[in-house]
Formats: C-alpha cells, sequence, structure tokens
C-alpha cells in the first residue's frame, strides 16, 4: 500500500509539472489589473523562475519551459511570425535602392564632392572596368563602409527575413553602390567588407534594438524605447513607422531575445611616449569603454546567428597626442553555428565564428575580417571563484593594415591590404562580484597582397584586475602592449613596442536573469 502511495505520489506530481510547461508566452489579460501591473508580475515571474543560480550555467526550471518556442530564460527563441511577417521581396529592393539614392544625393548636392558626380557615362565605365583596391581613408573602410552595410542588411532583417535571408541585400547594396554610386571605380576591398561585416554589425544592431523594444508597454515607457531602438537601428526604426508598429501595442512580446550584460569603464588612458618604455613620460587622456556580451554561452540551445557575441568599442580624447585617434579599438565576435556540451564539471560551446576587429594604436592601425573556430569553457573551482576562458584560432581574408612609416608606391595610401591568420584567448578568473584578473593575448600573422610587399606580426596582450567598491562598482587596472614586427621588402625591418596603462571604475550592468561574470 505504502508503495503505491508512493507512485501515485510521484505520479500526481509529474502530471502537474507538465500542466505547468509554458508553450504560450505571458500576455497581458483584460481584467487582471493595469497593463503596467501585469508586466511588472510578469516580469517578477521570469526572475523567480527562469534565474541562473549563483554557480550554474543556466535557470533550473527550464524544464517547464517549451524548448522549442522558448529559451532557458522564457524569452521567444524567433520573431513572432505573425507580427513579424516576411514582406515582399520588392520592399527591402526598393529601399536598398533609396538608401543609396539617398547617398548619391547628398554626394552630390549637400556635401558636393568630387566623386559624386554620377552619370550614365560613369556607369557605363565602371561596368566595363576591371575593379580595384582603392585609396579611402583607413577609417571609411574599416568603420564607415560596414555601418553602411549594416543598413542595407537591416532594409530585410527588420521586414522579416532572417539572417541568412537579409545577406543578400548587403551584397547587392554594396555592389549597386561601388558600379553607380560613385564615380570612381568599384573597389574589391568594399565589396566584400562591406557587405560581410556589414551584415555581422548589422545583425547585432537588430538585436540590441529588440532587446531595447517591448510592443507591450505605452505611454513615456514606449516613448524612450522607440526612440532608443530607432537610435541603434535607425532603419528598423523607419521600417516600424511605415508598417505601424511604433505605435501598435501587443498583449504579448514579440521579439527574439537574450540575456545581456553592460560593462562600462571610465577613467584615465596614459600613453608612453617612448617605445619599450612602461612608466616613462606620458600623454594622458580621458577614456571609455563599452562592453555588450549578449547570449549565455553555456545554454545549451540550438545556435543560430549571433545569438551569442561580444561587442567592445573603446574610445579616449584629451592629452598631446595627435597619432593615434578618438576611437581606440573595437572588436568582437558573433557565433554562427555551435554545440554545447559537458566533461565532467568543465562547461563547453564550441563553435565556428565570425570577427571584427579595429585598432588605431599609435604603433599600427589594423582592420579586420576574420572566420574560425571557437571554444568555451568554464570551470568551476567553487561555489564563488570560476575560470572563465575562450580561445579562437582563425583566418582572416581580408585586412588592412598601416605601414605607418612608409606610404604605398603611389604615395596615396599608408596602409596595406593583407591576408592572414589571427589567435586569440581571453581568460577570467571571477571570484563573484568581489574581485577579477583577467588576461587576453590577440596575434595577428599578415601578408601583404596589395601596396608594399612584406608581412607583419602583431601581438597585443592586455592583463586586468578589478576589485570590488560598491555592489557592481569597482576599480579597476589594464594594462596594454603592442607589437609589430614589420618585414618590408623595400624598407628596412620595423620593430616596435608600446605599451598603455588604464585605471578606470568598472560600473557593470547584469542582467537580472543571468549570472556569470566572465566580462
Amino acid at each position: 500500500m505504502r508503495y503505491r502511495l508512493t507512485f501515485l505520489f510521484f505520479f500526481s506530481y509529474i502530471m502537474g509539472l507538465q500542466a505547468q510547461v509554458i508553450t504560450a508566452p505571458d500576455s497581458i489579460k483584460p481584467g487582471r489589473g493595469s497593463r503596467e501591473t501585469q508586466l511588472q508580475r510578469i516580469k517578477e515571474r521570469k526572475k523567480r523562475l527562469f534565474t541562473d543560480p549563483v554557480n550554474g550555467t543556466e535557470p533550473k526550471n527550464a524544464f517547464l519551459l517549451d524548448t522549442t518556442l522558448f529559451n532557458k530564460y522564457g524569452d521567444l527563441l524567433n520573431d513572432d511570425p505573425e507580427y513579424n511577417k516576411r514582406q515582399p521581396i520588392w520592399k527591402p529592393t526598393a529601399q536598398v535602392i533609396g538608401l543609396n539614392a539617398g547617398f548619391m544625393a547628398f554626394n552630390r548636392y549637400v556635401a558636393k564632392a568630387d566623386y559624386g558626380y554620377v552619370s550614365p557615362e560613369t556607369w557605363k565605365t565602371n561596368l566595363r572596368s576591371k575593379p580595384e583596391w582603392d585609396t579611402d581613408e583607413f577609417g571609411i573602410n574599416f568603420i564607415g563602409h560596414p555601418y553602411q552595410g549594416t543598413l542595407y542588411f537591416n532594409a530585410a532583417r527588420s521586414q522579416g527575413y532572417n539572417y541568412w535571408q537579409s545577406l543578400p541585400f548587403a551584397v547587392g547594396g554594396s555592389l549597386t553602390w561601388e558600379y553607380l554610386g560613385e564615380n570612381t571605380l568599384p573597389s574589391y576591398n568594399d565589396m566584400i567588407y562591406t557587405p560581410l561585416n556589414g551584415a555581422a554589425l548589422g545583425e547585432i544592431l537588430y538585436r540590441l534594438s529588440s532587446n531595447i523594444l517591448d510592443d507591450r508597454t505605452r505611454g513615456r515607457e514606449r516613448a524612450v524605447r522607440e526612440i532608443a531602438a530607432g537610435l541603434v537601428n535607425p532603419v528598423r526604426g523607419l521600417n516600424r513607422l511605415l508598417q505601424g508598429k511604433t505605435f501598435q501595442v501587443t498583449n504579448k512580446e514579440v521579439y527574439e531575445k537574450e540575456p545581456i550584460n553592460i560593462t562600462l569603464f571610465a577613467g584615465v588612458h596614459r600613453q608612453n611616449e617612448r617605445q619599450d618604455d612602461v612608466f616613462g613620460p606620458a600623454d594622458t587622456k580621458g577614456m571609455l569603454n563599452v562592453q555588450l556580451d549578449y547570449g549565455n554561452p553555456f545554454e545549451r540551445q540550438k545556435r543560430k546567428p549571433f545569438d551569442l557575441f561580444r561587442l567592445r568599442a573603446e574610445f579616449s580624447k584629451g592629452g598631446e597626442d595627435t597619432t593615434a585617434g578618438i576611437i581606440n579599438n573595437i572588436t568582437g565576435y558573433g557565433i554562427l553555428t555551435g554545440r554545447n556540451s559537458k566533461l565532467g564539471k568543465l562547461d563547453l560551446l564550441t563553435g565556428i565564428f565570425q570577427y571584427y576587429d579595429y585598432w588605431n594604436t599609435r604603433n599600427f592601425d589594423l582592420g579586420a575580417l576574420g572566420f574560425g573556430g571557437g571554444v568555451f569553457t568554464r570551470l568551476p573551482l567553487t561555489n564563488q571563484l570560476n575560470l572563465y576562458t575562450n580561445a579562437h584560432l582563425g583566418v582572416i581574408p581580408l585586412a588592412g593594415n598601416s605601414t605607418r612609416f612608409a606610404p604605398d608606391e603611389n604615395g596615396l595610401r599608408n596602409y596595406v591590404y593583407t591576408t592572414g591568420l589571427h589567435g586569440k584567448i581571453e581568460s577570467t578568473l571571477s571570484l563573484g562580484r568581489y574581485a577579477s584578473a583577467a588576461f587576453v593575448y590577440y596575434h595577428y600573422w599578415l601578408k601583404t597582397f596589395e601596396g608594399l610587399e612584406g608581412s607583419n606580426s602583431i601581438g597585443i596582450i592586455r592583463p586586468r584586475v578589478t576589485v570590488q567598491l560598491y555592489k557592481n562598482l569597482s576599480l579597476g587596472y589594464e594594462h596594454f602592449g603592442y607589437t609589430t614586427n614589420r618585414r618590408l621588402e623595400e624598407y628596412p625591418t620595423q620593430r616596435a613596442v608600446i605599451t598603455d596603462q588604464k585605471i578606470f571604475l568598472q560600473l557593470f550592468l547584469q542582467d537580472p536573469q543571468r549570472k556569470g561574470r566572465y566580462n
């Protein structure tokens, strides 16, 4: 009898759990309080049920969710297909053409740029000519053009197309611009760099704007969300206006989301004036750094492009240095496909990634597009102490690298086009919110194929320590070391080592559901 009661109790418990499985998103229901009150209850329930434990990698109650519809945090795995219907192909096509027409009009009638005076004759010349490797400024090629690619990409992405379906629009927008948008010859580098890194950055901007938007909200909160999302992703903001979504209110969540952690650094950037010097005479600037960590690398799910990414941008201003610019670096990676697993206590993610690198230092300029394999691991040492490591090895099909001291043979470009390999490792020993010690090392092996013949080996080392001051506010120190070894066939070998130091306050804004301080 006792065994039968135990069995009945266990059976009832299992059936009760199954009855609790969430197969539809929480929605606003009439008669259950104000919209704002219901939204607050929904958020509190998600936080209570689907939050990482202190020493875990994903919520314990994820079994309550239909994981074909939701991630482990209770958010949609895909945009709601009814609310975000794929528009006819002519709509994003027309928008890409409209974007290019707008750029052409600006260049000709506002900027009055020489290259903006196009005509059927220039189109005919470009269509009959062989492309070239252009001589645009470094920042234009490796920051400006990828951003232009994000606009083409989001013309489709914000109209119901997925990542892979949106990529051809970035390619098409870039090709038409190169042949028809300017009177200069089309350039190989723009036709590669603009669509590929444009799609990567475009997907990042799309996902960030999705995390900002909540079409269930109204009033001031809704206005703030719409403005912020439009600033992050202008093409999506425009399409929301055209589609009537800016003011449309839903009763349920309609966008795919992942948890996001934000780390802000602000402090002093000290640049040593002499090579191989550490604490000698230096130029000092104010420094701001923003790092976004989207998605949980150790959440077990079927991986899609960029449901995990990191984007880090650093800026500095002031002092007397005129060689390095305001943008010190922009680096990032996003997963294209991957798989999670577990080996004893070790949590793993292996995958294929896309990489974006932009470095502007007193030692070198580097802009690179990369693809390769990566491995993420988490090793719990104690309840509070965790070791997070990710390692990457990839190919660089296209990069630009400054020669710094030697222009090209035409005297027009102070950088060369290269291809090569990169290796990266990032490791953080995290003592909860109390302290962390991180070691980062990047290395790039580059071979010139256009410009001054030669090669370059670049190393970047970045150890960092942080100590908690109050709650999520920490004091940090970071040391940068930049090494280059340029071997140019027509010039002497150029070796240089330059170091920077940074002292900063770090504010860590953690998603309320996601734990793990591997920043």
